[in-house]
């Protein structure tokens, strides 16, 4: 009976140790170990105002963490959504500046458009590798990157630099006009349902079609897959891709709804931190939904950590990771329970 929730429980006993060796951690940095949690809790969902920074900064979250979560369910590894934001983001800021003369509707359309181009052929490319090259997909994404992260730098600071940024080397703006809306009478803004709706497409996609049951049979055993038929290049690359798109939307929407405009802000550690979040939603679209808040919520109360209890801003980073290596120590636990019930059965 507990195997039948154990994908459930391993997850939360995993998040509930690491807020036990987080608190540890902080208290031997001289924090009262409670009031810090408090301050998470009240800078995350303690009021309303706390709750919109956590649903916008929730997200990118959930898109970025698309890139890993739709590719895992082939087998494969892939963490280059990072380069995929920041690309998405520089082809949105491009296509804004080429169509600013255009209407809202049409340049928004565009910039999304662009940016999910830009982002599915990054990734797109790293499943063609790892199938036609046999290149293993984890290092390939992440040496894409580096390559995306200083291409953004090289443009911004150099040829498509705006003058008038001093201080933050940017490109030109792409106007008010063209800036996505709030949700309602709130300071959320659109990005947030962008990627819910993206979420629940892909549930409807990988659940109720043909083409989820081909990705499903991959990811179970590839040979299987190539005597049945199936394209298993084709979709390797397709799945990689809609990965990249969902991270590539991501950097439009922090151009279109934050920045204005594309510069190494872009580089924000979205896509590593989605990483996480695929992983502690065992890749699955709908839970990346409420675990993207609540790494949402730890980002936005790690100002409040830094000014009641006098901790380094980095002390968010410190909670992802100790959350991170647990949710891969829960993952083994996991695989060997099923070892184990496979066995018996």
């Amino acid at each position: 009976m507990l195997l039948s929730f154990a994908p459930f429980l391993i997850p939360l006993t995993a998040l509930a140790l690491s807020l036990v060796l987080f608190g540890g951690f902080v208290g031997l940095a001289g924090a009262n170990v409670l009031e810090v949690y408090h301050s998470i809790y009240r800078g995350a969902f303690g009021t309303w105002f706390s709750w919109q920074n956590t649903l916008t900064s929730a997200a990118p979250l959930m898109l970025t963490a698309l890139c890993t979560a739709l590719p895992a369910r082939l087998g494969l590894i892939v963490i280059g959504g990072e380069g995929a934001v920041v690309l998405g983001g520089l082809a949105a800021a491009l296509t804004g500046l080429a169509l600013i003369d255009a209407s809202p509707w049409i340049a928004l359309t565009g910039m999304a458009l662009a940016a999910m181009l830009a982002g599915g052929l990054l990734i797109g490319l790293v499943g063609w590798l790892r199938h036609s090259r046999n290149v293993n997909e984890t290092i390939s994404s992440l040496l894409f990157n580096y390559i995306g992260i200083a291409i953004l730098s090289f443009l911004v600071i150099g040829l498509l630099r705006d003058p008038e940024t001093l201080n933050k080397p940017s490109t030109h703006h792409i106007g008010d006009a063209h800036m996505l809306g709030s949700l309602g009478e709130s300071s959320i803004h659109w990005g947030f349902g962008y990627g819910i709706i993206v979420c629940l497409i892909l549930w409807v996609l990988y659940k109720r079609t043909v083409f989820g049951f081909a990705v499903d049979m991959v990811g179970g055993n590839v040979r299987a897959a190539q005597l049945s038929g199936l394209p298993v290049g084709r979709i390797i690359f397709m799945v990689c891709m809609m990965g990249g798109a969902a991270a590539g939307l991501a950097g439009m929407v922090e151009v279109a709804a934050v920045h204005g405009r594309a510069n190494t802000s872009l580089n924000a550690g979205y896509g590593y931190e989605g990483i996480l979040i695929a992983f502690a939603a065992r890749h699955h679209p709908l839970a990346i939904i409420p675990v993207a808040i609540l790494f949402g919520g730890i980002r936005a109360a790690s100002g409040l950590m830094q000014r009641d209890h006098d901790l380094p801003d980095a002390t968010s980073l410190v909670l992802q990771g100790i959350i991170f290596i647990l949710i891969l120590a829960s993952e083994a636990v996991f695989a060997r329970l099923a070892t184990r019930r496979g066995s018996t059965a």
